[in-house]
């Protein structure tokens, strides 16, 4: 696999050079991230969590939701699958719980047991500063020994 152009495994490559190359892979440390971790933007940065309906965005003040509970911004019912934790489009009925039969409407009120609010980071929330405020202290604050 060495003498060809490109590194692609084809038709040419055999089960040895597969062997070799699992074990010359570098095993990871096993640090799993855990769920909803930040990644990417917003890595390390100070994050509020928030509960936001999934079809306006509008954040509601008190997360405890109601199987009637609706969104006072747009009145979409926010005890569905689509402001779940648990809702997922890659999985098995769309869902990350072992549920047994597919709910049909994932925007509609529906009475699952599973169901628990899905909290989102909100990236726009900014730390208080701990410097001063006044741009001319922060200067002299600088040069200050």
């Amino acid at each position: 696999m060495s003498d060809r152009k490109y590194r692609h495994r084809g038709y040419q490559d055999d089960d040895r050079d597969r062997e070799r190359q699992q074990r010359e892979r570098p095993k990871t440390d096993g640090v799993k991230r855990y769920d909803g971790a930040p990644r990417g933007r917003g890595l390390g940065t100070p994050t509020a969590v928030a509960f936001k309906c999934a079809r306006c965005g509008h954040e509601l003040a008190d997360p405890k939701i109601d199987k009637d509970t609706t969104c006072t911004s747009c009145g979409s019912a926010l005890h569905s699958c689509t402001n779940c934790s648990h809702f997922n489009t890659g999985a098995r009925f769309e869902c990350q719980k072992p549920i047994t039969a597919r709910v049909e409407s994932k925007t509609k009120a529906n009475e699952c047991t599973f169901f628990k609010p899905k909290a989102v980071r909100d990236l726009r929330v900014k730390a208080s500063p701990d410097g001063p405020t006044d741009p001319r202290a922060a200067f002299d604050a600088l040069f200050k020994k």
